[in-house]
């Protein structure tokens, strides 16, 4: 490409994202163009629209040509520029984690319904990777004693970063399986948004460049849920709270899990799309 100055690049950019099958909306094609272009030149997207003149060095439009090819290929924007914003933060996000996806914010506002805003609480995010949800939480419940657990110790280096990046010290983060080596005492509250796709699920096609491991679950996408759910009436306290995320068409199976496991209480929360979400229940027994 010739010499380009802002206005051209993302015209050309936005046309190079829509020939993708999977960005075939015009929008996303446009953000996407944005945050890479605003990435590559190191401004901000607000700087992009008030100098649409600005012509890219060859550096610059190098390295935005690079970014354009790799999110033609399929590469999330979100890998490519290594943050992704959820909540109020913005996180660091690598190949050993998932993206945060805006949807899950809604497994966040569930939480905070029932967290009192002005008392000691006890609650375990399960699965953690990035520290999305629990790192959320503990924004804005700074009285709340919150842990974050995670498998992968590569995982746990990213959202420990994240914590230090976004100034919140009221996590602690621990390598472990579930609740399997839980010591911490009982909670208040388990939050998870485990792995939930079925190993048949055509979509996973699309989601090469994720952790496999942090996808998809035996037995139709529930069997973590089954486990955690089984685990958490050893670790909640009496009144405490479990709240899964969970696939569109999985609201009834994981209600009958909690309801076959003794909560009570349960629901089911639609997103903003209005699919099925969230589904929460209360442990009564001691």
């Amino acid at each position: 490409m010739k010499a380009l100055s802002v206005a051209q690049a993302l015209l050309w950019a936005k046309e190079q994202l829509r020939a993708r099958q999977q960005l075939e909306a015009y929008d996303e094609a446009a953000l996407d163009a944005e945050i890479l272009l605003a990435f590559a030149i190191d401004k901000n997207r607000t700087w992009l629209k008030t100098w649409p003149e600005y012509l890219l060095s060859e550096d610059q439009k190098s390295c935005f040509e690079d970014f354009i090819s790799r999110r033609r290929q399929g590469e999330p924007t979100a890998y490519i520029i290594g943050e992704q914003e959820f909540w109020s933060l913005t996180l660091n996000v690598t190949r050993d984690t998932l993206i945060p996806r805006p949807e899950t914010e809604m497994l966040v506002e569930q939480a905070l319904l029932r967290i009192p805003s002005d008392e000691s609480y006890s609650i375990v995010d399960l699965g953690t990777g990035s520290g999305a949800i629990a790192l959320a939480i503990a924004s804005e419940r700074p009285q709340a004693t919150v842990w974050a657990l995670d498998m992968s110790e590569l995982a746990l280096k990213v959202a420990q970063a994240n914590a230090e990046s976004n100034q919140i010290d009221n996590v602690t983060f621990e390598q472990g399986s579930w609740l399997s080596n839980w010591l911490h005492g009982k909670l208040d509250m388990i939050v998870s948004n485990p792995p939930y796709v079925a190993p048949n699920d055509p979509h996973l096609a699309d989601l090469v460049y994720e952790p496999v491991t942090a996808l998809v679950a035996e037995d139709k996408g529930l069997s973590d849920i089954r486990q955690i759910t089984q685990q958490a009436t050893e670790h909640l306290k009496p009144d405490g709270y479990l709240l899964f995320e969970h696939g569109y068409d999985q609201g009834q199976a994981v209600r009958e899990i909690l309801q076959q496991t003794g909560f009570e209480q349960i629901e089911t929360i639609k997103d903003y799309a209005g699919l099925d979400r969230v589904t929460l229940g209360l442990y009564s027994k001691d």
